[in-house]
């Protein structure tokens, strides 16, 4: 028995609809972390990972507009590190000790608010090892055509461009036999709702049984 706030992780790959489970998981309640939303603010504000991008792209990777405004050339990064998961391994290693740690800050507030539950969405939540710190982890997975029309749909790519992405990223049979639970993304938005809503009460049954305040 402990205290809460209960920590669940979300994960899934480019297109599965992670981002949609986590929205509708904090409608219903939840307090919501964005690992990958904190990586790219480290990324514009952090001195010592802002260095260690310009070691390992180049300084031209940044640039500032008229406004004194910081701005990092994501696309290029991306193309980079996709041909080279040696980068792409040391630019994890830069961010994600961080990342981990504004994640320990945001239990500290969650448990001094009372929050019942904290989701970490995250994109590489086993890949960083951050799957440790959790409770329970949601992999959310759909059929990989659909998922490449989604992120194609999202302008995050075109379409070889996220076939590659995904080729990159654990293949989700893997992320599935890890998983304590999974969300099957492959029809509507509102069918993803109800899911989402049958996980969330699933949820909670999870958090009274781990934590002492029920």
């Amino acid at each position: 028995m402990r205290s809460y706030p209960f920590l669940v992780g979300v994960t899934g790959g480019i297109g599965s609809g992670k981002s949609t489970v986590c929205r509708f998981l904090s409608e219903l309640g939840c307090t919501l972390f964005e690992a990958d939303i904190v990586a790219k603010n480290l990324q514009l504000h952090d001195a010592e990972v802002i260095d260690g991008i310009k070691t390992l792209f180049g300084s031209e990777i940044y640039s500032v507009d008229s406004s004194g405004q910081m701005h990092l050339d994501r696309k290029k990064i991306a193309a980079t590190v996709f041909s080279s998961p040696e980068k792409l391994g040391v630019l994890n290693n830069l961010i994600h000790p961080k990342v981990f740690r504004e994640f320990q800050k945001s239990v500290l507030d969650a448990e001094n608010q009372g929050v019942k539950i904290l989701v970490k969405e995250a994109a590489i939540l086993f890949e960083s090892g951050s799957n440790k710190q959790l409770d329970v982890v949601v992999v959310v997975v759909a059929d990989e055509q659909m998922r490449i029309e989604r992120a194609v749909q999202k302008g995050l790519g075109n379409h070889e461009e996220i076939v590659r992405r995904i080729a990159l990223q654990w293949p989700q049979k893997k992320l599935i036999e890890k998983a304590d639970y999974v969300v099957v993304n492959n029809g509507s938005q509102e069918e993803l709702k109800k899911e989402t809503e049958a996980l969330y009460f699933r949820l909670l049954s999870a958090a009274s049984l781990a934590c002492n305040n029920l």
